[in-house]
This record gives structure tokens, C-alpha cells and sequence, in this order.
């Protein structure tokens, strides 16, 4: 039998300084365990620094990835927490894919194996003991989250556009010299009844860095994921005009962790603490802005709206200039329904003179769309073998994939018997230590190469298995549009991946389906109206 050794040692128990909790110890402890039971060791894997509940350990995803290649026949740890703390884990991989695998779990503190019977019962014990102690553990954290807040001490991640942290004190809000004058201003101009759109123009005609860029000058934001265009957006200048913070109060506790998600709290769950920062701006303005703004959304509750038609297009249509998603609106007519144009918004709520502009009718991007789709559907599929002969083609192609899969498996098994017997004669003194670990390295990296050739064999027969799921989905939505000449929301998801219209009005329009089937790439697809 050959057992994988897991060890784990996670920040709080570093803090704990507890000498048995070592991995070193538990390395230990774990060797010393499987020699006792005359298990060959394949590897040891080990992450530091890492909570019992993260899925993304990286030696814990290598050992995951080990086992489902079928590299040993026991994982050993010392307890089940070491391996997760997290119930749905235990369940998955202990309880479910391990015995899939015709792997053994062992942890030898617990008691827990699951080539007991019965031993079931004990190992669902451990993992709600975990996750009770998971909760205790989160409860502990949000209790000085909660202190921390009501003293008044700000503890999110980056200060809101306008306040720097104290270099002394990262609990502690400054104003921002350079951008506190933007947050005034923005207020300012909303007090004066300047629509949203026009606060967006004139901070990006003004050329003021949008917050995430201006941090990103300042050193605050490395990541690129959190940079975004560099434009002023709505959304952007009214979560600046909902924040009490500029007020000089500190307002925490708007989101909280449900089933480690962050959510939406609500008003019980906030903690308001006065006075604990500079203001930007006076408490009056801030409850004059509130209250226009709350006045703009009854009014607009209050009138009465006709609901659209529904979109087909739904987030596939593009500005082919400026790249942002082109918006769709209504022009009602008095007699006969009301028209749909697609046209950009860039010049009109991001930057004047920031786009070439597109506007298109949708009757007219329907008509268009529908057209191209239909002629490269019928390139793709004349240019592919007809079904039947496709199916036979795969059937072979599958075949001869299964014969190599199994000569490779047969030579997998004949490496772990001879590492059996190396083992043996290793313990019987035939071999030196020196010798076996040399040939039993060759023997297994033999059956590592070996095991690497099934999956790419495997994933190269799902491939085949998914062409042709594709292929027939394709040739029943091209027999459907052909007889319909209807274009749909489930066609367009199911076919388009994105739309681009340019200022001229040409359409360029992306497949979701590459071409799988050809023996040459199709021509992009425009139209000129």
C-alpha cells in the first residue's frame, strides 16, 4: 500500500505556538505511522499559513489532483481538521470521491478509516465539530470587528476617495488633501440640482482621475482587476453622495458573511460612531443632498411605466469604437408600437466627444443578424462531414482511444507490482536503501508519465464526445432558423458571444462556436448599411 502523508499548520495555531501542532511534528508522527503499518510513502504534501477551511491550498489541490490520478492508495493525516474543517470537503472528497478513486482515508488521532465499517459516523462527527469550531471562530472575529467599530476605529480594507489612513494609526481616517476638494465639489454641484449624468461629464472633461485610478497614483491599488477604465461613472459618484463618512462620522457594517459570501446587511446590522474624522463636508449639505435626491426617485416612482419588450440582445451588443455595451432604448409612438434603437452613451454620460457614436434600430439589427447567422451556420456545417459519417468517424476515433488507454493502464499496474516487490526486497535486505529509493523513483515517475498520458487521452475523448453534442445542436438551430427566420434570446446565448457596431453602422459578429468542424477558418462576418 502506498500512503500520501498531508500536514497542515494555520496562522492561529503558529499564534499558539503549540509544539505538537508542528508540521515538522506531524510529519513525524505521520512517517513514523506508516512504516509501523508497512506503507510505502509516495509524498508528503504540507501547507503553512493556511485556515482548515480554504479550498485553494495549494498543496492540498496537488494532493486532490494526486489522488484523482490514482498515485496512492491511502491519504494519511493526523487529524480529519488538518485535512478540512469544512463539512461539504468531508463529505466530497471522504465520504464520496475517495471511495470513487479506491482511495483510503486515514487519520490516526480520530480513529477515523474508512476501511472500517461503520467508521462513517465518527468521521460526520469530526467535521461538525470543525465547523462548530469554525463558527465560534467567526463569532469570536466579528466581537472585535464589532468593539473595534463602535470605538470608532475604521477597519475596511481601503479609505473612501477623499481620506487617506494615518501612517501612525490604520484605524484612523485623514483627509486628502488632493482629493477631498473633488468630494466637496461633487456635493456641491448635487445641492445645485446638476443631474448625475452632468457631474460624470464634468469630472471626466475636467480630467480629475477617477478613485480607483487616483489610487492606484498614490500606491493604494496594485491590482489590476480593481483599476477599471479611469472614467467617472454614475454609480461611482452616487455611492459618494450615499456615504455619511463625509460627514465625519464613521458608518460600518453594511455588508456582512453569509455561507462565506459577502452580502447586503441590514439596518440592525450598522454601527454609527460620531465625530471620529475630519469632515468634508458640513452635516447640512450632506441631509439637503439626501433629501433632493430621495425627492428626484418619488417623483420617478410616481410616474407611470410601460414595461419594455424584452431584450434579446441582453449584454451581447458593443460599441465597436469605445467598447462599452450599447444601451437600448424606447422612442413611443402615439399610434403603432413604440420603436428600439442600440446606440452608445459615452458621449452623453461619460466624456463629450469620447466615441464616433453608433445608434442602430433593432428591427434593423434583428434583420441583419439574423441573416449572418443563418449563412455561417450553413458554412460550418456544409463545410463539416454529414452527421452519420461523423458519428462513425468519432466511434473509431473513440475506439482506438480506449485501446491505448487500456495497454497504458495494464502498464501502470505491472510498475506498482514491481515497486511492491522492490519494497520487499528492500525489507528483506536484497536491496539498499540508496538502490530501492533510486529504482522506486524510476518506477514512479514511469507510472507518473503514464498516468498523464490517460488523462490527456480521456480529455481528448470528451473533446470528441462534445463535438459532436455541438455539431447536432447546431444542425437543429440552423433547421429551425431556416424554417422560422426567428431569432431568439436562447439562440443568440446558445450561438453569439458578442455583437460590435461601429459609427457606420457595419456588424461584427462573434460565434461562440470556433469553427470546430471546418477544415478552414470562416471569414468574419460584416454588413454595410
Amino acid at each position: 500500500m502506498t500512503a500520501a502523508i498531508y500536514c497542515r499548520l494555520s496562522r492561529e495555531d503558529e499564534e499558539k505556538q503549540s509544539e505538537s501542532e508542528s508540521i515538522q511534528n506531524q510529519k513525524s508522527m505521520l512517517i513514523k505511522y506508516a512504516l509501523d503499518k508497512g506503507w510505502d510513502i509516495y509524498n508528503i504534501y504540507c501547507d503553512e499559513d493556511y485556515s482548515g477551511i480554504d479550498r485553494e491550498r495549494p498543496a492540498f489541490r496537488q494532493l486532490i489532483a494526486d489522488a484523482e490520478a490514482r498515485q496512492f492508495d491511502i491519504v494519511l493525516v493526523k487529524t480529519q481538521s488538518r485535512f478540512t474543517r469544512d463539512m461539504e470537503l468531508v463529505e466530497k472528497y471522504i465520504h464520496g470521491l475517495f471511495a470513487e478513486w479506491g482511495i483510503r482515508f486515514v487519520a490516526t488521532v480520530d480513529n477515523v478509516d474508512t476501511d472500517i465499517k461503520g467508521n462513517k459516523k465518527a468521521r460526520q462527527i469530526n467535521g461538525l465539530v470543525n465547523e462548530w469550531y469554525l463558527e465560534d471562530l467567526s463569532e469570536n472575529i466579528r466581537t472585535v470587528f464589532d468593539y473595534k467599530r463602535r470605538a470608532g476605529q475604521y477597519i475596511g480594507g481601503f479609505p473612501l476617495y477623499g481620506y487617506r489612513k494615518d501612517p501612525d494609526n490604520c484605524h484612523k481616517l485623514l483627509v486628502d488633501e488632493t482629493a477631498a476638494p473633488v468630494v466637496k465639489q461633487i456635493f456641491e454641484w448635487a445641492h445645485d440640482r446638476v443631474s448625475l449624468n452632468r457631474i460624470v461629464l464634468n469630472l471626466n472633461e475636467m480630467g480629475i482621475p477617477a478613485p480607483s485610478h487616483y489610487k492606484k497614483s498614490t500606491g493604494e491599488i496594485t491590482s489590476p482587476g480593481l483599476i477599471g477604465s479611469g472614467k467617472w461613472q454614475t454609480r461611482t459618484v452616487m455611492k459618494i453622495l450615499e456615504s455619511e463618512v463625509y460627514t465625519g462620522d464613521l458608518v460600518q457594517g453594511k455588508t456582512k458573511i453569509v455561507d462565506h459570501q459577502q452580502v447586503k446587511a441590514g439596518e440592525d446590522n450598522l454601527i454609527v460612531a460620531k465625530g471620529t474624522h475630519e469632515p468634508i463636508i458640513s452635516r447640512e449639505l450632506f441631509t439637503a443632498v439626501q433629501e433632493y435626491r430621495k425627492q428626484v426617485c418619488e417623483e420617478s416612482r410616481a410616474v407611470s411605466k410601460q414595461p419594455y419588450t424584452p431584450n434579446i440582445f441582453k449584454g451581447k451588443v458593443f460599441c465597436a469604437d469605445c467598447g462599452r455595451s450599447l444601451h437600448r432604448q424606447r422612442e413611443k409612438r402615439k399610434k403603432g408600437p413604440d420603436v428600439y434603437h442600440f446606440h452608445c452613451l459615452t458621449n452623453s454620460r461619460v466624456q463629450q466627444k469620447g466615441c464616433k457614436g453608433v445608434r442602430m434600430p433593432e428591427t434593423e439589427l434583428i434583420a441583419t443578424v439574423t441573416s449572418i447567422l443563418e449563412k455561417e451556420l450553413a458554412v460550418a456545417l456544409g463545410m463539416s462531414l454529414p452527421l452519420f459519417q461523423l458519428e462513425a468517424r468519432q466511434k473509431q476515433e473513440k475506439d482506438k482511444l480506449k485501446a491505448q488507454m487500456s495497454t497504458q493502464r495494464q502498464e501502470i499496474e505491472k510498475k506498482r507490482l514491481l515497486i511492491q516487490g522492490l519494497y520487499e526486497n528492500f525489507v528483506q535486505g536484497i536491496l539498499t536503501g540508496e538502490e530501492y529509493f533510486e529504482l522506486k523513483t524510476g518506477y514512479e515517475q514511469s507510472i507518473h508519465e503514464l498516468s498523464g498520458g490517460i488523462e490527456a487521452l480521456e480529455k481528448s475523448m470528451d473533446v470528441l464526445d462534445s463535438q459532436l453534442i455541438r455539431y447536432r445542436e447546431m444542425e437543429k438551430d440552423a433547421k429551425s432558423l431556416a424554417q422560422d427566420h426567428v431569432l431568439t434570446a436562447e439562440l443568440i446565448e446558445r450561438l453569439i458571444e458578442r455583437i460590435e457596431i461601429d459609427h457606420e453602422r457595419n456588424i461584427h459578429v462573434m460565434f461562440r462556436f470556433k469553427n470546430e468542424f471546418q477544415g478552414k477558418a470562416v471569414e468574419p462576418c460584416t454588413k454595410n448599411m
